[in-house]
């Protein structure tokens, strides 16, 4: 009879490791040989935005391990990147994906006892993204699986299909928002089907069914850090806890809360996973922290966790500050970021440019975004029209919006994407995107820069991440570029250190937070999709 795994079962990696398929499949395979046999399965990793998470190759392994598909060997993965685009997802994912049929006798041994396949349900963590297409399936989770039959693919689906399990005190709303919401608590919602997995017939189902969320640790602009009960509470939350939550992040200070795992809202995610997940659910956390190597900046997994409580979630965060946080000597006055045409086709994703690099950048700066995927403002045609009604004109302006129209008290989240979009005044932003004109762009606040012209000022495929002296136009310059914004945070320590939140003693004006929070048909701007575009 198998024993149960420790609280903390794997923790592995450093700052300068690059884990093999042959170390993560050992330790994976092993903690799955602790949980003994198990008839039903479901696995939350996240969606196509998280694609470096090395989250669709883990949740293909446990996939192998359990015999509900067959092993993809090295050539059949290479053969699924089709893009002639150096240095798209699809080909960085080749770097890290380096040979997936290596452990295949160990798999043989390991699982054994695991020749009659349970249930796997996969349920990406959309939250507030669109589902994944067929194609981004197969890039991101391999061939066997999106080719099975059942799928056993669901579509979150934020409307309809969410529970509200219980609340955290509005004591603990009102202090995260320095005084700003009273009397509201904050509802923890899961989708049904996994709160489902709390309950079990024994004569029908000898074993409890587990449920595994599966995602990277890296720096977050409305946690702080991301992933643990984020993934659960977010990722498949519903609508009102999803609005409320970006709505704290938003006000309590962007940057009081990137890169600090411990923060009044992860506290109230806490307090949900303490009072009602942990003692409902057999849950467990496969984390991962993802780095680049600094000589071919080629995608590499430097940490393993695997655990069931919040040691795993610390650990994690703890190396990915290392990793993923760089923390420049002094503060560029110029900062290019180039956006992955594959990944970031709208300013509501594409603007990780701006969260990441806002405690980096000196005053009176200038960022230059390199956008040519990005098309759209928001996900969905109300946000996108909000998007545009409203523009990114800092924190007073939307919260005095905000006061003033209904429609964005009862979308939240579109009003804490509008304050974390904004410089605040401090810098400039030139977005240059591919599909979006220069009355777009400066209509919602940014200055418009033309893509074809500043990609020939900027050229991405001879810059390096981190500092480059260029000649721009017969003169010399100094920028610091970055080509992922998603894989890291960047700061200078005195921004770091510093509070920029004025109302930090709790004085701040009160507003109206609708209890009807908004949900769009066919939205990816807020919350999941009803059927994939």
């Amino acid at each position: 009879m198998s024993q149960m795994p420790k609280p903390l079962f794997c923790s592995i990696g450093g700052e300068d490791a690059a884990l093999s398929d042959d170390e993560i499949k050992s330790n994976l395979f092993s903690f799955l040989d602790s949980l003994g046999p198990r008839e039903d399965v479901l696995l939350l990793p996240p969606d196509y935005t998280r694609f470096h998470s090395q989250a669709g190759k883990l949740s293909r392994f446990i996939c192998e391990y359990y015999n509900f598909v067959s092993p993809i060997d090295k050539m059949e993965e290479e053969g699924t990147c089709t893009s002639d685009e150096p240095e798209t997802k699809k080909q960085k994912m080749e770097a890290v994906s380096n040979d997936s049929s290596t452990g295949d006798n160990m798999k043989e041994s390991t699982t054994a006892s695991s020749a009659h396949s349970p249930a796997i349900t996969i349920l990406p963590a959309l939250g507030t993204h669109a589902p994944m297409t067929e194609d981004q399936i197969e890039t991101m989770f391999g061939k066997n699986l999106v080719q099975k039959e059942p799928s056993p693919f669901l579509v979150h689906d934020w409307r309809n299909d969410v529970e509200t399990i219980g609340h955290a005190p509005a004591s603990m709303v009102e202090s995260a928002t320095n005084g700003m919401v009273k009397d509201k608590q904050w509802p923890a919602q899961l989708n049904k089907v996994v709160w489902s997995k709390r309950n079990h017939d024994p004569e029908q189902q000898p074993h409890k069914s587990v449920v595994l969320s599966i995602g990277q640790v890296v720096p977050h602009e409305v946690l702080g850090m991301a992933n643990y009960n984020k993934n659960l509470f977010v990722g498949v939350g519903g609508v009102e806890a999803i609005n409320l939550s970006h709505f704290i992040g938003a006000v309590h200070g962007m940057e009081n809360m990137m890169g600090r795992s411990s923060n009044p809202l992860r506290s109230i995610l806490n307090y949900a996973s303490e009072h009602f997940l942990q003692r409902e659910l057999d849950l467990w956390y496969i984390l991962t922290v993802m780095g680049t190597d600094e000589e071919t900046g080629k995608v590499e997994m430097k940490g393993f966790y695997i655990g069931n409580d919040i040691q795993c979630y610390n650990l994690a965060c703890d190396l990915s500050l290392k990793v993923n946080f760089t923390m420049l000597p002094r503060q560029p006055k110029k900062i290019i970021v180039h956006l992955d045409k594959d990944e970031f086709h709208s300013t509501w994703l594409g603007n990780k440019a701006i969260y990441r690099t806002r405690m980096a950048i000196a005053d009176e700066g200038e960022l230059i975004v390199l956008a040519p995927g990005v098309s759209q403002f928001g996900e969905d045609e109300k946000i996108d029209a909000l998007i545009r009604e409203y523009g990114y004109v800092g924190t007073p302006a939307t919260l005095k919006s905000m006061k003033e129209s209904n429609t964005l008290q009862e979308n939240l989240s579109a009003v804490a994407h509008l304050i974390h979009g904004s410089s605040e005044g401090r810098f400039q932003i030139k977005y240059c995107p591919g599909k979006l004109s220069k009355e777009e762009i400066e209509k919602v606040g940014f200055n418009y820069g033309d893509l074809d012209a500043t990609m020939k000022e900027y050229n991405v495929q001879s810059l390096k991440d981190g500092w480059n002296t260029i000649s721009v136009g017969g003169v010399e310059e100094e920028i610091y570029f970055i080509s992922n914004p998603a894989l890291g945070l960047w700061a200078v320590q005195k921004r770091f250190d510093k509070s920029n939140h004025d109302d930090a003693d709790g004085s701040a004006d009160s507003v109206n937070v609708s209890s009807n929070q908004s949900a769009s048909s066919d939205s990816g701007g807020i919350g999941g999709w009803k059927k994939a575009p």
